[in-house]
């Protein structure tokens, strides 16, 4: 009886040894497959592009986590963070929602939200020639030439009065995900107090052309004029002298009552 008691009693503490070792087997097992949704920090992320100028909802975010060293500083965190704030630069998928990145709107359209402190939009009225044949998007970079023709003659003074602009808006389009040409009727631009006042000076006087820059050249333009020469003017031709030719011998008729008679005299 005592050797089946033990034998029993073996068996129970191995029973209970491997059910033991089973759990701390599964308790490791999952911590090494299960994925890593309970370590490490939230952090969200593009979950598809979002434009320049775009309203972000939450069809544009989703959270993913990852060890809290690798979070950068001054990333968003959660969904709702990220609701209502617009891109003020373009977004792509999979990147990380940074604040500086997404700006508050507080009311109005999401134009006003993207211009930076201290600045303002000003729209200038174009063509399709100005507007580099339809290819200037939102976020190109451009210089502003302003033509101004002196009084009454054909001298025509182009000159560049503003530098390395940001292009907000074109029409009534702020997004550039578009690469085919479009109709451009006005652009709106990125300027300082004092450049706005130098863009409406320049309306007024003559005409504004837009240049589109490479976003990569930072340099400024040298300001430069120059003069369209009038056409030469006509040389009036001499007046031909006029040659009174006299007859070398004048002849001087007399009547008298029925008698006609002829004298010549000589010069």
């Amino acid at each position: 009886m005592i050797k089946k008691s033990r034998i029993a009693m073996m068996l129970v503490v191995s029973l209970v040894m491997a059910g033991g070792a089973a759990l701390l087997a599964m308790s490791w097992l999952q911590d090494r497959s299960a994925p890593k949704e309970a370590q490490g920090s939230g952090v969200a992320v593009a979950a598809l592009a979002i434009p320049f100028g775009t309203k972000v909802d939450a069809t544009h975010v989703r959270v993913v986590r990852m060890p809290a060293e690798l979070v950068p500083t001054g990333s968003i965190s959660t969904v709702e963070d990220s609701i209502g704030r617009v891109a003020s630069q373009t977004i792509y998928p999979g990147e990380i929602l940074m604040r500086e990145r997404l700006v508050d709107h507080l009311g109005g359209s999401a134009l006003a939200a993207i211009v930076e402190k201290g600045k303002r939009a000003i729209t200038v009225r174009v063509d399709d020639v100005v507007g580099v044949a339809g290819f200037l998007l939102p976020g190109n970079r451009v210089d502003v030439v302003a033509t101004e023709r002196k009084g009454n003659s054909r001298m025509v003074v182009p000159e560049t009065i503003l530098s390395d602009l940001k292009v907000l808006a074109v029409d009534q389009i702020a997004s550039p995900d578009k690469n085919q040409p479009v109709i451009v009727r006005a652009v709106t631009l990125e300027v300082t107090p004092p450049e706005a006042e130098k863009v409406v000076k320049a309306t007024q006087q003559g005409k504004v052309q837009l240049t589109l820059r490479n976003p990569l050249d930072e340099a400024k333009v040298q300001q430069a004029a120059f003069e369209v020469p009038a056409p030469p003017k006509a040389t009036p031709k001499p007046k031909a002298k006029r040659t009174i030719v006299r007859p070398r011998d004048t002849r001087i008729t007399v009547i008298r009552g029925v008698e006609v008679s002829d004298t010549k005299v000589k010069d």
